[in-house]
């Protein structure tokens, strides 16, 4: 996409967060200048675009307010115009019931470049998520998609004789369209599902008939939802699957910018993962003191190394300043825990020490040598970290230089899809990697509360299962949270999953 000229691209989102979006509108979102969204679009995804992507939120979502399509047609045609690469992301399939042709035809109409990217459509994929078939050899030989929008404009007794039927749009006209069949020969006992928020953690399923759905629903929002009609209603599979985190929503604090190899273990073991972004990451809010140790390297004898971020932001400064990797010839390297190890040998280095507890703690009291008069660097968090390794190295008689190599903060505000599971109460644990996500977890949902935070937390996590990855986390879970319930045997990613799976509730 760097191309002078501007060009739009129609992707299709899918459905739900990113794992049913297709690689190449992932590819296309991380290099957007300008996203045009609608509503149902997972929030997920508008964390793939870069962060001064211009994002417009035009709506179209049923019953609710949004921009009219001449004003959406003329920012595509505008921006294009301008030379940015402009995405217009639509849930599902762009092609189908996405009303995408008035929008090309004014991209043909001000000769605009234009790509289609296809989505998995809500009409395929939410059946299938709820484990049903929409082909079967005996039940469902022929299948209709079809807009519930406007069902007086359809053929109710051409579409009655057809095996399988499944409708988009139909949530305010589900009485009309059961009406119609009957009228038209269809039998009121004929398998009837409604799937709500398909391929999304808030997904429900209502089963009936055509007889009796209507009273089923009563009283409930069915939008946006999928509905399926014919006897392959009755073939739904239910996930039978020995995976022992199966049926376990699990929210993941993490940082925003991390991707999650935590979220992955979980989803392997069967549990649906949320994640919500509880630490950003990014760089002091000055170099100058990590800049002036890394001129006198050759001084140190000791490099220790307490974080993930640690080691990936101070090897990144040391290549800004023109350095690499033989800059440490002669000194060692200490890391705390099996994560930081691995991302220090990506840069082609091995640790001469871990402690074998992974905490800093542990790095003091099995320290391989004397460090007595020894100089020793320690690149870490700008503010908010742990002083107790620093506290014990200088009783040693360490000479220990602390510099910022990182900074991490709270995020503004806690993420929506995070927010509603919690509220909606369906969240079974909470995980805690570090004592600064359960802080900030606890800030933000004060934040979200007010004034009566504190019996509402309470009553929020009530059923909530809180793990945590170690004891200094966990400490502060029952500072700010009042309990934890399960706490990592080994104190790593690895060991906090085999702790869910230990004690699965």
């Amino acid at each position: 996409m760097s191309s002078p000229f501007g060009k739009v691209y129609l992707i299709g989102a899918g459905v739900g967060k990113t794992d049913y979006l297709t690689v190449r509108g992932q590819q296309l979102l991380t290099q957007a200048q300008v996203l045009i969204y609608d509503s149902l679009v997972d929030s997920q995804l508008l964390s793939l675009v870069p962060e001064n992507c211009l994002k417009l939120n035009v709506g179209k979502r049923g019953g609710e307010p949004s921009t009219d399509q001449q004003t959406i047609n003329k920012f595509l045609v505008a921006y294009c115009l301008q030379g940015k690469q402009v995405v217009r992301l639509k849930s599902g399939d762009p092609l189908i019931f996405g009303r995408v042709n008035c929008e090309i035809e004014a991209l043909n109409q001000a000769n605009c470049d234009y790509e289609l990217v296809p989505g998995i459509s809500s009409a395929l994929a939410a059946p299938l998520l709820a484990g049903i078939p929409l082909t079967d050899k005996n039940f469902g030989r022929c299948l209709t998609i079809l807009s519930g929008h406007q069902p007086n404009l359809l053929d109710w007794e051409a579409l009655s004789k057809i095996d399988t039927l499944v409708i988009l749009m139909a949530g305010r006209t589900l009485g009309q369209i059961v009406k119609l069949l009957q009228e038209n020969g269809r039998s009121p006992s004929n398998p009837i599902a409604i799937i709500r928020d398909g391929g999304s953690i808030q997904q429900q399923v209502w089963l009936g008939t055509l007889g009796d759905i209507v009273n089923r629903v009563s009283g409930v929002s069915l939008s946006p939802a999928v509905i399926v009609i014919g006897e392959v209603v009755n073939l739904r599979m239910i996930n039978t699957s020995s995976s022992p985190l199966v049926g376990q929503t699990i929210l993941v604090t993490r940082a925003a910018e991390q991707s999650s190899q935590f979220s992955l273990m979980l989803q392997q073991q069967g549990a649906k993962v949320i994640e919500m972004p509880a630490l950003e990451i990014g760089p002091p809010s000055s170099w100058e003191e990590l800049d002036t140790a890394i001129a006198e390297l050759s001084s140190f004898d000791w490099l220790i190394l307490t974080s993930a971020n640690g080691v990936k932001f101070f090897f990144q400064r040391l290549e800004k300043l023109g350095q690499d990797v033989r800059s440490l010839a002669g000194i060692k390297l200490a890391v705390v825990g099996k994560k930081t190890a691995s991302i220090l040998k990506s840069y082609g280095l091995n640790p001469d020490f871990i402690p074998p507890d992974f905490v800093a703690d542990s790095l003091i009291k099995n320290f391989p040598e004397s460090l007595t008069n020894k100089k020793v660097l320690f690149p870490r968090v700008q503010t908010g970290g742990r002083d107790i390794l620093v506290k014990e190295l200088k009783k040693q008689g360490t000479q220990v230089i602390e510099v910022a190599a990182y900074q991490s903060v709270c995020p503004s505000q806690i993420a929506p899809e995070a927010w509603q599971a919690l509220e909606e109460r369906k969240i079974d644990i909470i995980t805690f990697a570090s004592s600064k996500t359960v802080l900030n977890f606890y800030h933000l949902i004060k934040q979200k509360l007010g004034t009566n935070y504190a019996k509402l937390i309470v009553s929020i996590l009530d059923q909530v299962c809180l793990a945590s990855i170690g004891p200094q986390t966990s400490k502060t879970c029952h500072e700010l949270l009042g309990r934890v319930d399960i706490e990592a045997e080994e104190y790593t990613l690895e060991g906090l999953t085999e702790a869910l799976i230990k004690n699965r509730i």
